[in-house]
């Protein structure tokens, strides 16, 4: 007796694969934590028809060199005394802005290092800078020729 064996072809359904793929895609979707970096918080101006004119004793220049050294109102400083100055300062004016120039050929490490520094004012020094600006390079040459701060 010679029995045949029947050949019974294997096969795997993937009648649902495209069903099963969509709702992973939409299961992770929905489960994953969608984070965006975060940069440096800025607050743009309000629209105003009037610019404020602010001279130069008006406000604190604080001044980051090509070298990551610091001079700030024109003293050279450490970045440690940079805070206590300042409280010094805003105990006369609370209102005075903080302008803080950068060099073109200083370091973005430099002026995020000393533009956080300034942000945490009121818990190092128990006072809060109200206004801290970081003017354009056309705005320094502009307006900061004026008073002849090169």
């Amino acid at each position: 007796m010679n029995i045949k064996k029947k050949n019974v072809e294997s096969e795997i359904f993937t009648g649902s694969m495209a069903d099963i793929s969509f709702l992973l895609i939409i299961y992770f979707m929905l489960t994953s934590v969608m984070s965006a970096t975060r940069g440096l918080d800025f607050e743009l101006p309000k629209d105003s028809s009037q610019t404020p004119e602010i001279k130069q004793e008006d406000s604190i220049d604080v001044h980051i060199m090509a070298n990551g050294a610091l001079q700030v109102d024109g003293k050279q400083m450490s970045i440690d005394e940079v805070l206590p100055y300042i409280k010094k300062v805003l105990k006369q004016n609370p209102d005075k802005p903080v302008i803080l120039r950068t060099d073109p050929n200083a370091t973005y490490g430099d002026m995020v290092n000393v533009f956080d520094l300034l942000r945490q004012a009121p818990e190092k020094i128990g006072m809060p800078i109200k206004t801290i600006s970081i003017p354009t390079q056309r705005e320094i040459q502009n307006v900061w020729a004026l008073f002849g701060v090169h």
